[in-house]
């Protein structure tokens, strides 16, 4: 790519994101702000860019309403409010996630992998999707709410409907349509839990975000459905995708895989690591409150800007030979799981999570590779980036 585009043309993520690390570089180095002529959106590649965007939440609004009418996820979406209500709602559902997740003890993750990985027990080949990474967050995030576990093909259906419909016709009016219709089977599921709660408390979250209390007030039934619904599909496909991608990183490169198996105490670097390479959820959307200006470009108020996480990742003037692989990078200030007030609420329990399955791992396996005879197949939509299905061969210890 010598001439700058006019419209982004975004690669397959089917390789696995090679190529659109490649295409996002090339353009990052042509400057770190883009205007897509065709659709008039904004796109932010850089480091400094991206952070200042993620954190000046007077210039830039999480509400994307506007362009995005939703009947569902609305009220109660936190990813996507904005303050003075952002702080109320975070408040009040930091204290009902810390509290319930504090139950969900280290041992109860450990034996869910464990149980996963019994149905195995007599197979060297199997897709490691299907038996853990996919099964292993679901199940986490179905009992912290207090759905049946057993309902996780539905949860399953659900997610791929949502990640299957396309982004690049964000500005269709068809596309919220198509939302709602996939969300719909979801929220009315979910509707169902947050009215018995209602009346029939219950230890889990659903029961905790009903009950939940800030400066007098608490979320009504919508609320409480659209931050389940959210940490239901969020909560669970982040998990999966970032184990996904931590095997696939072992795979790729032996000697910290050697290393890890020599001292475990490395997971910590090498979890982020895999973050900032492989980060799971490619970019984040913004509207413009006001005219802002980035790099001599101004983007006037009421526009869309994507803010390109994975761009920002693997910046050069942030990050070191940004393309190689270094577990032992410090400091290692990714933004994965975002910056500012929409930090991620679930990044610690992803990360918890991955660093147990792992370890377990290890401890099955004295060997991970992936299927020399089967390619992994990475999930198609534009935004999250990770296996959706992975073949691998171990050896048992």
């Amino acid at each position: 790519m010598t001439e700058r585009p006019t419209a982004i043309e975004l690669p397959s993520y089917q390789d696995g994101g090679a190529d659109l690390w490649a295409y996002l570089r090339e353009l990052r180095h042509q400057g770190p702000v883009f205007q897509d002529e065709r659709t008039g959106v904004f796109h932010l590649f850089g480091y400094e860019e991206v952070q200042r965007a993620l954190l000046d939440t007077a210039a830039f609004r999480s509400d994307m309403s506007e362009i995005m009418p939703l009947q569902t996820f609305g009220k109660g979406n936190l990813v996507q409010t904005d303050p003075p209500r952002h702080r109320e709602l975070r408040t009040l559902l930091n204290e009902a996630f810390a509290a319930r997740t504090k139950t969900l003890l280290d041992s109860r993750i450990a034996e869910i992998i464990h149980e996963l990985l019994d149905q195995i027990s007599d197979q060297d080949s199997f897709d490691l999707t299907e038996q853990l990474t996919y099964p292993l967050p679901i199940t986490v995030i179905a009992e912290l709410l207090g759905v049946p576990g057993s309902d996780r093909g539905l949860f399953r259906k659900w997610a791929d409907d949502m990640f299957s419909l396309s982004f690049d016709t964000a500005f269709d009016p068809e596309l919220p349509k198509a939302i709602d219709a996939a969300a719909k089977p979801m929220i009315e599921y979910l509707h169902e839990h947050v009215r018995n709660r209602r009346k029939n408390r219950r230890e889990d979250l659903i029961s905790d975000l009903v009950a939940a209390r800030v400066d007098g007030n608490g979320l009504d039934d919508e609320e409480a459905v659209s931050f389940s619904a959210i940490l239901l599909l969020a909560g669970h496909i982040t998990t999966t995708l970032m184990l996904g991608n931590a095997v696939i990183s072992l795979d790729e490169n032996p000697a910290v895989n050697s290393a890890l198996r020599a001292d475990r105490s490395g997971f910590g670097g090498f979890i982020e690591e895999v973050l900032r390479c492989r980060t799971p959820f490619t970019q984040l959307t913004r509207m413009t409150n006001k005219a802002v200006e980035f790099d001599g470009t101004t983007i006037p108020a009421g526009r869309m800007v994507a803010l390109w996480l994975a761009a920002a990742n693997r910046d050069e003037n942030r990050f070191a030979e940004p393309d190689r692989f270094d577990p032992l990078r410090q400091p290692n200030q990714h933004l994965s799981f975002g910056h500012g007030i929409h930090f991620c609420l679930g990044g610690p329990l992803a990360r918890l999570e991955t660093k147990i399955a792992l370890d377990i791992l290890f401890d099955e396996f004295t060997e991970i590779r992936l299927d020399p005879t089967q390619k992994p197949e990475f999930f198609a939509a534009p935004g999250a980036l990770g296996p959706r299905r992975l073949p691998v061969v171990v050896k048992r210890a």
